[in-house]
């Protein structure tokens, strides 16, 4: 099976607030190199999808304020590849729009997949191969889903349901299952029995279908937003005028919601939603203790610096995660398991258990008025 018929969408939006003071509105996280390999987020997802589909067969979904950055950091994109919104609309919007034009230059009959910006792969080949599965159950008309083997039972991801198997229906998706449901974030108790049933897999939030199930599925599901999607898919190729005006009269009063919820859930209650099992290693950097996890050691200690290494000294220190990104000395002395981050305008310093609350400080901050540096 080729991939000729498929398009890959990378939505690439949100702030990663958790990564604050690193990452920030006007400079989100999937711009970054994250794990110092030389790329950054999104420049890593757009590689390992053109070595799949082709950089021709590649769409971006970004706020309008990142065009110019995420057009610099991939500089093989099309002039016609990148979907900027005006507003954040969440997933749903940004995957309906990049389906819908593509759809009308390409046939509704395309399948598309959509990948975020922001995943770690160790396993190209594995990756590669769970994607063509998946879009076999898509040529099938089933909205498929990458499926992550959990390999431990974490509260940071929602789970998938995996039902019976859908190998003798599908040609080409041995390994297809059907998905009974899609379940929230779980607390420890319940996340330790999913594992233990071997039927739950964690949900990465990629999805591959046609497109025409896609948009069927938001005709029922979402009228109203797919309505207005598709007013303004119907005027995105004509010419810039014509774009901008169905952009301001319909984009800012499209719902924000999320694929899972307008689509995801809803139709695997109904038996339309396949998941295939991705075993390639996959990660979601969402704070930094993940980011911890990724990187190597810097000594004994377990030390983790993301930057230059020559500016952090330390005695009587371990456990620390330390980014030295404002260019000066950070000298650790008689501390453990902090997270040190250290940016021209802003200094974070927190336990690293408390990684995710990262977030909290970040609203506080704005409930401060302190917005210019958020």
């Amino acid at each position: 099976m080729s991939f000729d018929n498929f398009y890959a969408i990378i939505p690439a939006g949100g702030v990663g607030t958790r990564l604050w003071p690193l990452s920030r509105k006007d400079h989100p996280k999937f711009l970054f190199d994250l794990l110092g390999q030389g790329q950054s987020m999104i420049q890593g997802t757009f590689r390992r999808l053109a070595a799949i589909c082709g950089s021709d067969h590649i769409v971006v979904s970004t706020g309008a304020p990142h065009v110019e950055a995420v057009r610099e950091q991939l500089p093989e994109l099309a002039s016609d590849a990148v979907f900027a919104e005006p507003l954040p609309r969440d997933s749903t919007a940004a995957i309906a729009l990049a389906t819908a034009v593509l759809a009308r230059r390409h046939g509704d009959h395309i399948v598309v997949g959509s990948f975020a910006a922001d995943h770690v792969i160790r396993d190209e080949d594995a990756f590669t191969t769970s994607v063509r599965q998946a879009v076999a159950a898509a040529e099938a008309g089933y909205v498929t889903t990458i499926g992550i083997a959990a390999s431990r039972p974490s509260t940071a991801f929602g789970y998938i349901h995996q039902g019976r198997s859908l190998a003798s229906e599908i040609t080409g998706a041995p390994d297809a299952r059907l998905v009974t449901e899609f379940v929230e974030k779980p607390d420890a108790v319940t996340a330790q029995a999913y594992l233990a049933t071997g039927e739950y897999r964690w949900n990465a939030g990629m999805f591959v279908m046609r497109a025409d199930t896609l948009l069927g599925c938001l005709k029922s599901y979402k009228p109203d937003l797919y309505s207005a999607i598709m007013d303004i898919a119907q005027a995105w190729d004509t010419n810039p005028e014509s774009r901008q005006a169905a952009l301001n009269e319909y984009w800012a009063g499209i719902e924000k919601i999320a694929f899972d919820y307008a689509v995801a859930e809803p139709l695997a209650a109904a038996g339309g939603v396949a998941v295939v099992p991705g075993g390639f290693g996959w990660d979601d950097i969402g704070d930094f203790n993940s980011i911890a996890a990724l990187l190597p050691s810097s000594n004994r200690q377990n030390i983790k610096i993301l930057g230059e290494a020559d500016l952090v000294s330390y005695i009587d220190s371990a456990g620390d995660v330390v980014v030295p990104a404002a260019g000066r000395t950070i000298a650790l002395l008689g501390v453990d398991d902090l997270v040190v981050v250290d940016t021209p305008d802003a200094l974070l310093i927190a336990p690293r258990a408390r990684s995710q609350d990262v977030k909290t400080m970040v609203s506080k901050l704005s409930g401060d008025g302190q917005d210019d540096i958020l």
